[in-house]
């Protein structure tokens, strides 16, 4: 974590800003993760990338895969830390069992958007997410343009 989010208090360890432009996020889900030590403690000094990861759900279980998580340089020898593991997440059965439904038979997808602390245990915010055309992109950013403009025109009266 850096200094700037110590200070500021807020316990977000790693988003996912580009799951917010692939994606619309139509419902949020939170989860636990299922981590080693040596993860945790990575996790604890900012060590992780959730660009190109993913959730997958498999055998009524949801799993994230393609997140990294560097290892620390101090981490015991007698591990063999692998970065990319894939790594349960835990929701609960009627959580699971509507991810599973609207997944399978309406053809959204689920994408990692966050990772924070919540009362010392690590949590993986998920959104089920339907996927953005290129003209959806483009009027993101258009509309974020705009309102950047609108900002700064009222900001000099």
């Amino acid at each position: 974590m850096s200094k700037q989010a110590k200070q500021a208090g807020t316990s977000t360890i790693a988003l996912n800003k580009k799951a917010r432009h692939e994606y619309f996020i139509e419902e949020r889900f939170e989860a636990g993760l299922a981590l080693e030590g040596w993860e945790v403690k990575s996790l604890r000094d900012g060590r992780v990338q959730l660009n190109e990861s993913y959730v997958l759900i498999k055998d009524g279980e949801a799993w994230l895969f393609g997140a990294h998580i560097s290892p620390l340089p101090t981490a015991s020898t007698h591990i063999h830390p692998d970065p990319m593991r894939s790594r349960k997440l835990l929701l609960h059965k009627e959580e699971l069992n509507k991810l599973i439904g609207q997944v399978e038979r309406k053809g959204y997808t689920l994408t990692p958007l966050a990772l924070y602390w919540k009362r010392g245990r690590a949590k993986l915010e998920i959104g089920l997410a339907k996927g953005k055309k290129e003209h959806d992109k483009r009027a993101t950013i258009k509309d974020r343009d705009w309102q950047r403009e609108k900002e700064r025109a009222l900001k000099k009266g």
